[in-house]
């Protein structure tokens, strides 16, 4: 069973998510402390979190990035502050989804149903890859070049995985969209753009340099 962990201060909202989660055989908690946010995530240890932006204390990002410094759990913001600058910024922060509120809690249901399958499906997956010398160990999320390492998100890790797979061919950014999110409501150019910038940052971290190619209005392409 999945267990969810809701950090929304609204009581309303949250109990509803959390009902109607539990009535889909997700276990679900609720965040009652927020000075606590990130204790209460490592003892309850879940597999997806759901992370309002406004909150009491600190907000969405900040806990959004202190749980980045220890994992890599799947977090949605669910929020009303729904502008292209929120999204792009909870994208940056490590978010993985965005629903905008008022939103439907079937919607939601489906969303959170689609990431843990996208996420634990494709860590299971230990398949190496290699090109020019990189190996990307699509289990472990992990991209190794000489003596040097680079640790990927979950996004990253879709990003370079399908541009791999589809070496020498051109990916479109619809493509990759899909392949990310399964979805075209929350994601626009600019949070693809953010993740793909993100990913050739850190391949350039480890020496790897304009491996990912831009192929201007249409996608990317590894050669």
């Amino acid at each position: 069973m999945y267990k969810l962990l809701i950090v929304e201060d609204d009581a309303v909202i949250a109990k509803s998510i959390r009902h109607h989660m539990e009535s889909w055989g997700y276990q679900a908690v609720c965040v009652e402390n927020f000075q606590e946010v990130l204790q209460i995530f490592i003892a309850e240890n879940p597999q997806l979190v759901l992370m309002d932006i406004s909150l009491p204390f600190y907000n969405g990002y900040h806990w959004c990035d202190e749980i980045r410094r220890i994992s890599k759990v799947p977090i949605i913001f669910i929020s009303s502050a729904s502008d292209n600058m929120n999204i792009v910024m909870a994208v940056n922060m490590g978010g993985d989804d965005f629903v905008a509120k008022p939103f439907d809690l079937g919607v939601l249901q489906a969303k959170v149903q689609a990431l843990l399958r996208r996420t634990y499906d494709f860590a299971g997956d230990g398949k190496l890859l290699e090109h020019n010398g990189m190996i990307f160990d699509m289990g472990k999320g992990l991209v190794s070049y000489k003596d040097a390492r680079a640790e990927l998100t979950k996004n990253e890790m879709g990003i370079l995985g399908t541009l791999l797979e589809q070496k020498g061919r051109i990916v479109t950014r619809d493509k990759l969209m899909e392949r990310l999110w399964e979805s075209d409501s929350f994601i626009d150019d600019n949070t693809l753009t953010v993740n793909v910038a993100r990913l050739r940052k850190k391949l350039e971290e480890i020496g790897i340099c304009d491996m990912i190619k831009t192929r201007k209005g249409i996608g990317y392409v590894v050669d």
